[in-house]
């Protein structure tokens, strides 16, 4: 029997539980007018979610939509500060409770794992698939043996069933009241032109509720690989996933099973164009770099982008402290890849000699 929940809706709206929400929500923001203005009286603010939660009269405010590219273009949807309390709030009471039946290779938005978690573990399933590089008994750079499939959910956060998606949290979650909430957190859209709210289908990129939710859809994807397929090799991190092995056919039966399994199952499909077998002497493209076999380099737009940073700053575009901010930022991501080179050609590019800037290269 599959262990339920029920009476988790006063633990939601704990007061200890809802100041907490209210750190987590704030955390890097505290500068933001929002934020300051919520502070102004955050306790009477937090009393009056408590009792909306309490009455459950709580309704999210609209969605604030506008469009990133970065470089492909994505729509982001923010919600207002005091909702993405009733986020964190909400997603302290319920986490637990999905998140020990997820797999250990599922890395994206939980605790002890993320990117570089993902990295360690395609690091260390690409020598297991390859026997090390081993070839007939020796070692050969450049014949790497093994695959992988770099598979790409097309248009993931807006094909999200919501009916799959409360079908398969009403599998742990009893709770009516709970459900009723999460109910309308994914209804919560945008107003349109006229005043009509729009966009009921799939999830808003940018919500706390949406990545976390994102981990409870896929898990069943996740056992199908596991359990179903038997793949010994396989990491996701939010829609993005890899599956080693030493055979491509093995990979390319996989790849078609995956597929008819999302059609069917999460009304889903792989992207034709972004799903792809390829060997690992070629280099994989996963969670941020582009990891070869024996070295990992960044992506070459993220390397674009900091140059183009550069050039705002030698022209006098952007301020010192604006460049400062993006050079701290790239060079907790770089560090991870073999870029010695590269930061050393950066810092000759940064015209405007400035100890505070060159300091982070």
């Amino acid at each position: 029997m599959v262990k339920t929940y029920n009476n988790l809706y006063s633990e939601v709206y704990n007061m200890s539980n809802l100041i907490c929400a209210y750190r987590k929500a704030k955390k890097g923001k505290t500068k933001k007018p929002y934020v300051i203005e919520f502070e102004k009286d955050v306790i009477g603010n937090l009393f009056k979610l408590q009792e909306e939660l309490t009455n459950q009269t709580y309704l999210p405010k609209p969605l604030v939509t506008f469009i990133l590219r970065d470089p492909k273009t994505r729509t982001i949807s923010k919600s207002a500060f005091r909702d993405r309390i009733i986020h964190h709030a909400l997603v302290r009471v319920i986490e637990p409770i999905f998140d020990k039946t997820f797999i250990n290779d599922s890395c994206a938005n939980r605790k002890g794992k993320g990117n570089l978690f993902a990295l360690k573990r395609f690091n260390e399933f690409k020598r297991k698939v390859s026997r090390n590089g081993k070839i007939k008994g020796w070692f050969n750079n450049n014949q790497i043996k093994g695959y992988c499939f770099k598979a790409d959910i097309k248009h993931y956060f807006q094909e999200v069933d919501h009916d799959v998606l409360m079908k398969l949290i009403k599998n742990k979650i009893q709770d009516e009241k709970v459900l009723g909430l999460i109910n309308k957190i994914l209804k919560n859209r945008a107003i349109g032109g006229g005043g009509e709210r729009f966009f009921v289908k799939g999830m808003p990129l940018g919500n706390l509720t949406s990545q976390f939710f994102a981990n409870i859809y896929l898990n069943k994807l996740d056992y199908f690989v596991k359990h179903e397929l038997k793949a010994k090799y396989y990491i996701r991190y939010v829609d993005d996933f890899v599956i080693l092995h030493r055979s491509m056919q093995q990979l390319e039966t996989w790849k078609n099973q995956i597929n008819e399994f999302l059609r069917n199952e999460l009304k889903l499909e792989l992207h034709k164009d972004k799903s792809k077998v390829i060997p690992l002497s070629r280099g994989i493209d996963f969670v941020g770099f582009r990891n070869f076999y024996h070295f990992r380099l960044l992506r070459k737009r993220n390397i674009r982008k900091i140059i183009s940073k550069i050039n705002k700053y030698n022209k006098g575009d952007i301020s010192m402290n604006q460049l400062s901010e993006s050079l701290q930022g790239w060079c907790a991501y770089s560090k991870w890849a073999n870029s010695f080179n590269l930061t050393m050609n950066l810092c000759k590019k940064i015209q405007r000699n400035d100890s505070k800037v060159t300091s982070f290269l």
